[in-house]
């Protein structure tokens, strides 16, 4: 079985850690503690906490910024896991999914490519990445 990687900042791999271990160490866990124990086991197998290279890639633990086609201003956020990133308070951007229709269109692109893709209401949206930039927190 192979288990699909989550990029999350690396503060929130280490507050999930440090989660686990308070967890394993109760003397009588309740059931919703056993349950949160089984979650953020699973949340740490999945977890990719990596800072990624500096080479323009577009992909999740990146700082994007990008132009909305019939936008003036510049639109940036992290690419990431929202609920996750929602837990590092060092992360003051909005963060899209990757497998948002914004985030699955331009995962894989480039700084300077312009991308087509489908918003959710079923219009076509261009969007042109201006830099990508490793998340470091």
């Amino acid at each position: 079985m192979t288990t699909e990687m989550t990029w999350i900042p690396p503060a929130v791999l280490a507050t999930l850690t440090e989660e686990l271990a308070h967890l394993t160490d109760l003397p009588s866990p309740s059931n919703t503690e056993l349950e949160r124990t089984r979650e953020v086991r699973r949340l740490l197998r999945s977890a990719e906490a990596t800072i990624k290279p500096d080479d323009g890639l577009v992909e999740p633990g990146m700082r994007i910024t990008a132009r909305l086609a019939g936008e003036t201003r510049a639109t940036v956020f992290l690419l990431g896991d929202r609920n996750l990133s929602a837990l590092d308070p060092n992360v003051t951007v909005d963060v899209y999914s990757p497998t948002s229709p914004l985030g699955s269109a331009i995962i894989g692109s480039y700084v300077g490519d312009v991308i087509s893709y489908t918003t959710p209401s079923g219009s076509q949206m261009t969007v042109e990445i201006l830099a990508a930039a490793p998340y470091t927190g």
